[in-house]
């Protein structure tokens, strides 16, 4: 496989309040990215915080487990949980949340797990498809049929999320169980991106074989900052290659 992760402050602020960051071992890979709220200093601090939980889960993962979504399941309420005490621990913090999705597989089978509206594409047969939905407003009018996803794309409050990690005792993540092969990508962003780049546009990416994964992930970050970048911008890209062996890059 072949992994690029970028993550870039934007163009208008001053903080970057995105965390992200792909851990490997063995065929297995964990991609997480988590995008932070609260205010520039709370927001940097959950989803650093969210990051700091899920290495350590990584730390104790055995590549022989048999339910990988209990795993991940589980490690996002622990991440929930140290989110929310540590706000309530820390007056300063208070009512701080992140968004988080996150994908663990192999180069045959991945699980994705997501809260809130940090996003995940699969490229596949020429096609690109949302793996995730997301957990806002504009979503829910988009399933209830006031709206279509076009116009999602660009509503005034699509950015108002139903749910994050942190910022209420419990919170039920939205799992998906997808499977790949070789040469098809699998895309993690934050809503920096997906906001800024449309999804008919990230799909022109893939279809140039002659750039790198890195080359992609720029292209898609400049796209964003090209068309305002108001947001923090972060993704991974991971593409199916024909061996089992891990290779990637980290651009910050």
């Amino acid at each position: 496989m072949q992994i690029a992760f970028q993550t870039d402050v934007g163009m208008v602020r001053k903080h970057n309040e995105d965390s992200g960051e792909v851990f490997t071992k063995g065929e297995h890979f964990l991609a997480v990215i988590a995008d932070g709220m609260g205010g520039h200093k709370a927001g940097d601090i959950a989803s650093q915080e969210a990051l700091k939980v899920m290495k350590e889960a990584w730390s104790q993962f055995e590549e022989d487990m048999e339910n990988v979504k209990e795993w991940i399941q589980n490690v996002l309420k622990d991440t929930n949980k140290h989110i929310f005490d540590f706000s309530q621990e820390n007056p300063e913090t208070r009512g701080m949340g992140t968004t988080v999705v996150a994908a663990l597989g192999t180069n045959k089978e991945v699980t994705v797990a997501h809260i809130g509206d940090s996003r995940c594409y699969l490229y596949s047969n020429g096609e690109l498809k949302r793996v995730t939905d997301d957990h806002s407003l504009v979503q829910e009018l988009v399933k209830s049929g006031q709206i279509t996803e076009d116009e999602a794309e660009i509503h005034p409050r699509r950015n108002m999320i139903m749910k994050a990690v942190g910022t209420d005792e419990t919170v039920e993540a939205e799992f998906n169980t997808i499977t790949w092969q070789y040469g098809d990508y699998l895309l993690l962003c934050s809503d920096g991106l997906s906001d800024k780049v449309s999804s008919k546009r990230i799909q022109e990416v893939f279809q140039d074989p002659l750039e790198s994964v890195t080359e992609k992930v720029e292209r898609l970050i400049t796209w964003a900052k090209d068309a305002g970048g108001e947001d923090n911008i972060t993704a991974i890209l991971i593409q199916n290659s024909s061996d089992t062996e891990i290779k990637g890059e980290a651009i910050t």
